[in-house]
Order: structure tokens, then sequence, then C-alpha cells
């Protein structure tokens, strides 16, 4: 597990080492530059502070003190290039035949030399680079030194800060952990840092949508037994029913009822179980491209029985895509959801009318459409037959009131959008979907 105070230390001491290490190299090279400046100026100083009147040759100079032996060398030559003086036997150098600053190479490494005309003489003072080298280093180490010693206090202070800055998480921590199971009250950020504030907005956000689906459950589980209730009362009094007919006749009348209640059970349940899959994170989500073309040609192969049984003329309009009608989804959740339609479309369309399943593009848009020749629905109730077991008053029709519930609920899960349109004598269902990419 990662530490945040380790980071920002480990951090801290890799940017520092960087800073230091290259303001170093900066300060090195200025003081370089800055000592080539004053050494050049001193060479030229001391070759004019020599007298001018002729040399008489003389001996080296064996007792020179040895640091200047070794940082400066001077020598001087007359006019038949005959060396009459020099320093230091041991650091005697060539002599060069141009005037001026120069920089050679020798077996104790580069020196800087100067030369110069002095009388009938030529005076040549040099000095070796890496004293200036180790001038400049000396003082760069001695201005960074200071930001050396800054490293421990800088690390500890680093270490105190961020400790105190993670004080409220823990407390978030500890509130959060002590609290019960059912509780989906939001995080308090009152006395939260504005950096941690987006953490507890996204834990509040969090909170606050499963509260909301804790409550559609609770709802759903409520409506549900509520409805389930009623079928399972009538199926034990029609049970009651046969258990007392007298005859045959009644008998049978009783069974036929108790088989009509069974199914409409049956189909209450498996609407219930289709619904609860179809809620988000319920399932796989499948992602696939699918054929609106092909699907409403199979649900419509898959309903015509039921159309006929009632006269009722079912079929599937000519395609308005031109042969593309691909959108991508959950195959057998789109299938569910035409499904529904196309059902609720054949249960309100009275005898001998008819009920047509489209597809056509607008754009990039593709709808699904089924019209129907209904009675419609009152304009008051048309977005309130979306609600779980909300059914219209006065209809006749038997049902759950769940179809359209699960037809928007697929349709958010695919991103698309449900509506209902009344007709001059029908009713026209259209969900529009997003194209397939190709």
């Amino acid at each position: 597990m990662k530490s945040i105070r380790k980071a920002l230390l480990l951090w801290l001491c890799v940017g520092l080492s960087i800073g230091i290490a290259a303001v170093g190299a900066l300060l090195y090279v200025q003081a370089k530059a800055e000592a080539n400046q004053i050494f050049d100026y001193q060479m030229k100083q001391l070759a004019a502070s020599l007298p001018t009147q002729p040399f008489a040759p003389v001996a080296p100079g064996r007792n020179a003190p040895p640091d200047v032996a070794r940082d400066i060398v001077i020598q001087i030559w007359d006019g038949r290039g005959l060396r009459i003086y020099h320093s230091h036997e041991r650091l005697a150098l060539p002599q060069r035949a141009e005037l001026g600053f120069a920089t050679i190479d020798t077996g104790d490494g580069p020196w800087r030399v100067y030369s110069t005309q002095h009388g009938n003489t030529v005076v040549q003072v040099a000095q070796p680079l890496s004293a200036r080298r180790e001038l400049a280093a000396d003082t760069a180490l001695r201005t960074i030194k200071p930001l050396l010693l800054l490293f421990p206090f800088l690390g500890a202070l680093v270490w105190l800060t961020v400790t105190a800055g993670l004080l409220p998480i823990g407390r978030v921590a500890r509130e959060v952990q002590a609290r019960d199971a059912d509780s989906l009250a939001p995080i308090g950020a009152g006395a939260l840092p504005q950096e941690i504030r987006p953490l507890t907005d996204a834990l509040n956000d969090l909170l606050a949508r499963l509260d909301h689906a804790l409550h559609v459950q609770r709802a759903f589980v409520a409506d549900a037994a509520h409805e389930l209730r009623s079928p399972l009362t009538a199926l034990k009094l029609q049970i009651q029913l046969a258990e007392r007919a007298g005859n045959e006749t009644e008998r049978s009348a009783a069974f036929a009822e108790l088989r009509q209640g069974f199914e409409r059970a049956t189909r209450l349940v498996q609407q219930l179980l289709t619904l609860a899959r179809q809620e988000p994170g319920a399932a796989a989500d499948v992602q696939e491209e699918i054929d609106l073309d092909a699907l409403a040609r199979r649900v419509v192969s898959d309903l015509t029985p039921a159309a006929q049984d009632k006269g009722i003329d079912l079929g599937v309009a000519e395609s308005g895509t031109g042969g593309g009608a691909g959108v991508t989804g959950d195959p057998e959740a789109l299938r569910i959801l035409l499904n529904n339609l196309v059902e609720n479309a054949i249960r309100y369309t009275p005898q001998d009318g008819r009920v047509t399943v489209g597809v056509r593009r607008s754009g990039d848009r593709l709808a699904l459409t089924v019209e129907d020749s209904g009675p419609g629905i009152p304009p008051a109730e048309l977005d309130r037959v979306f609600d779980r077991f909300y059914r219209v008053p006065g209809t006749g029709v038997p049902g759950s009131g769940l179809g359209l519930a699960i037809v928007q609920q697929v349709a958010e899960r695919h991103g698309a959008e449900v509506s209902l349109q009344n007709l001059q004598g029908g009713l026209l269902a259209t969900v529009e979907f997003a194209a397939a990419a190709h």
C-alpha cells in the first residue's frame, strides 16, 4: 500500500537533490568564468609589474613558496630566445611565439599562458587551469552547503504537514466505519480541506444513488407483494370453488377460472423477474450489433398466432433504413422490449384491428415503431403508463401494469428514448436508438 507521506518525502528529496545539483553546476560554471577573468587580469598585472631594464641570466627561484610555485610560473626570454629567468624549473614551459593569452597542454594538465613583449625581453606568465577549477568548485560548494542543511528540516516539516493534512481523512474514515449498514446519510464535509472534498462529494453522490436505488427497490418489493397478493388470493378462492363444485359442469367452470388465474399469476411473476433482470447491474452488459429489421420480423413471427386469435392484422412495414438498421445492445433485452410493445398493442387493439411494426432512419438515429388501431391512451395518462403497476382506469383489459415499465427500463439501458403518441384512431409507440457505428 502506498503512503502519501513517504511518497511526498521521497519526491521532495529527489526534487531537492536535482535542484541543488543544478544550482551547484550553474554556480560552478559562473564561478569558473569569474575566476578566469580575475586570474587573467592578475596575470597581465603580474607581467606588467616586472622591471623593464634588461635582465641578466639568473638561476631558477628554488626557494619560492610551494603554492606560488605550483600556481604561477614566470619565464623570461631575451631577444636571442635564451631563457634568462624561470620561477620554477620543474614547471618550465616552452616559449610561445604568439603574444597574448592561450591554453596549452602539458604533462601536468592544461595551463593558461599569457605572453607579452617587455622591453627587449618576452615575459611569459602561466597558471594551471586546475587551480581555477578548484577555486570554482570550492566557491560553489560553500554556496550550496546551507541548502544541504535544509534536507532534514524540510523532511520533518513535510511529514508533520502531511500528517496534519490527513487528519480529516481519518475522521471521515472513522465516521463511515461507525455507521450502521442502513445509514446512507451524506458525509459532513464542512471542515474538510478543499483537495479532499471531491472525494467526499463523490462518496455522497454514490450514497445518494444507493439510497435512491434502495428506495426504488423497496417500493418495487412492496408493489410486487401487493400485486401478487391479489392473484394468489383469487387462486385460493378458485381452488375452494372447485372443491365445493356439486357437479361436473360447475367443476369444469371452476377449473377454467383457476387455469386463467394461474396464467395471469404466471405472467405477472415472469414480468416481475424480467423487470428485475433489466435493472442496472443485475445482469452482464452484453453489447452486440443488432439488426432492427430482423428483430421486427422475428417478434412479429412469434406473436402472429396471438394476433390471429383476435383476427388482428399483424405485420412489418416496409423498411425505410436502406438496409442499414444496426444498433448496439443486448439482443435478448431488445427482443423483450419489442415483444412487450407488440403484445400490448395486440391486447388493447379491438377485434379485426391492425398492428404494424416498422423501422425507420432519421439522420444518425434509428426508430423502432409499433402502430395499432386501438383506442389510444388519454393524454393525461401518457406519462403515467410507464410507472410500475400502473394501468389506465376503465380499460377492461387484464394486465399487470409492468409491460411499459419494462420497455422504459430496457430503453434506458440502451440510451434510447421511448415516446407514445395518439393518432387518429390508434396509438404510435416509438423507440429511438443511436445507429451503430461502422
